[in-house]
């Protein structure tokens, strides 16, 4: 018997949660094929949210954001990029370096890392946010960056602990990264579609921070 069409098109709704079932959406290129080829879609998805889970700050998870970061700061109309209570502070001579227009970027300083991430998704004034949480997040606080996602039509980063990956998140991808080598390696361990296995990264170069 031949599937409903109906009911195809709405499974292929990048709203709905199907497990590791594919799912359609609208991707950026993260600028790394192997991560990439393992992420559904092909990509970091172009409204969303997206936690990253590091074992410790500084493993490389900030490298795989770049060249991301890079291509939405180039677009036009022109968006705000949003960095919200970053631990240390941007090194702007390489992020230049890497092509991130650095009169598109926002720094936030604020201990109220995932109200503020929430204005910043949800203004419509940013094309991505960016925010680093210390200790628990609610999973009704994490809904609503998600929701904001989809109101401003915006891409968003929380970064983590490791010890996180316990807890509940209605993020729509979840990743673990952890250094390795010249590198990362990047596990899914919640996506719409994704690789079940791990994923090497690698990369050089000195990082975005100042240090």
């Amino acid at each position: 018997m031949s599937e409903n069409p109906r009911l195809a098109r709405l499974l292929e709704h990048p709203a709905l949660w199907r497990g590791r079932s594919a799912a359609q959406v609208a991707t950026w290129p993260t600028g790394f094929p192997a991560l990439d080829t393992g992420l559904p879609g092909g990509g970091w998805p172009r409204a969303g949210l997206v936690e990253i889970l590091t074992p410790r700050l500084g493993v490389g998870e900030l490298h795989l954001l770049i060249p991301v970061l890079s291509r939405l700061a180039k677009l036009t109309p022109a968006r705000w990029i949003a960095w919200i209570a970053p631990p240390f502070e941007p090194f702007a001579p390489a992020l230049a370096a890497r092509g991130v227009a650095l009169e598109r970027q926002l720094i936030v300083r604020t201990g109220a890392p995932l109200w503020a991430m929430e204005q910043a998704l949800g203004s419509g004034a940013c094309e991505a946010a960016l925010a680093w949480v210390q200790g628990q997040a609610r999973p009704r606080s994490l809904r609503r960056l998600q929701l904001a996602t989809a109101r401003g039509r915006t891409l968003g980063f929380v970064f983590r602990s490791a010890a996180a990956a316990r807890e509940t998140s209605p993020a729509e991808l979840r990743l673990a990264v952890a250094a390795r080598g010249n590198g990362v390696e990047v596990v899914l361990i919640k996506s719409r579609g994704g690789t079940t296995r791990p994923v090497r990264v690698e990369f050089g170069g000195v990082d975005g921070w100042q240090g």
